[in-house]
């Protein structure tokens, strides 16, 4: 009896071999590209696994192109960062026992939560900053501070209290610009030859009453 059940399980053994070996060889090539781009973009260095072997890995190159030898009905899942695993089949009975076919990846998008970036590394220095922080008045405190005495008596010094006083200010002013306009007459050389001039008509004049 115990021989007999090692034979069975030998033959089953040899069975499952013979079929792996007698499934048919078939090169298959392709190329990676993103399955959301219209003009189906290339996705580069995807990793090809053989499920069925659990062993085989290949790699498509910067181009998104690959090829290797896989047999028919292997199961073969194609994966990359930041997109979803394709999985395909190998399909029997294929023509010239070569198959070249675009594997189409779906892009993975997560969504991440809105994150507040602050500029303060601890809860300290944000306390420190907030306490040292100068808010801007209100139109209540603004008021408050025109109403105050001090301010008023400084505005004072300043301002004219009446319109009388605006004005003599503005008369003051004038007067002031005016009076840089005026020339001295004792530097006019011209007002000095009339004035000689007068003085001798005088003095003839005299002489002749």
């Amino acid at each position: 009896m115990k021989y007999l059940f090692s034979l069975l399980l030998l033959c089953c053994t040899a069975a499952v071999f013979a079929q792996q070996t007698e499934r048919p060889l078939v090169q298959f090539s392709g190329i990676t590209r993103n399955a959301d781009s219209a003009k189906l973009v290339i996705v580069p260095y995807v990793s090809v696994k053989n499920v069925s072997t659990n062993k085989q890995v290949f790699i498509s190159d910067f181009e998104g192109y690959f090829s290797f030898v896989a047999h028919e009905r292997d199961t073969l899942t194609f994966s990359s960062v930041g997109y979803f695993p394709v999985t395909i089949v190998v399909p029997e009975n294929v023509p010239n026992h070569s198959l070249v076919t675009n594997v189409l990846l779906k892009p993975q998008i997560f969504n991440l939560p809105a994150v507040r970036v602050f500029p303060w590394a601890t809860a300290d220095e944000f306390k420190r900053d907030f306490l040292a922080m100068k808010i801007a008045d209100d139109d209540l405190e603004i008021i408050r501070k025109n109403l105050n005495p001090k301010t008023i008596k400084e505005a004072g010094a300043t301002y004219p209290h009446t319109v009388y006083e605006s004005i003599n200010a503005q008369e003051m002013h004038n007067n002031i610009v005016n009076s840089h306009s005026i020339t001295n007459p004792l530097l006019n050389p011209f007002a000095w030859g009339s004035l000689i001039k007068d003085i001798a008509a005088g003095d003839k004049s005299n002489a002749s009453n």
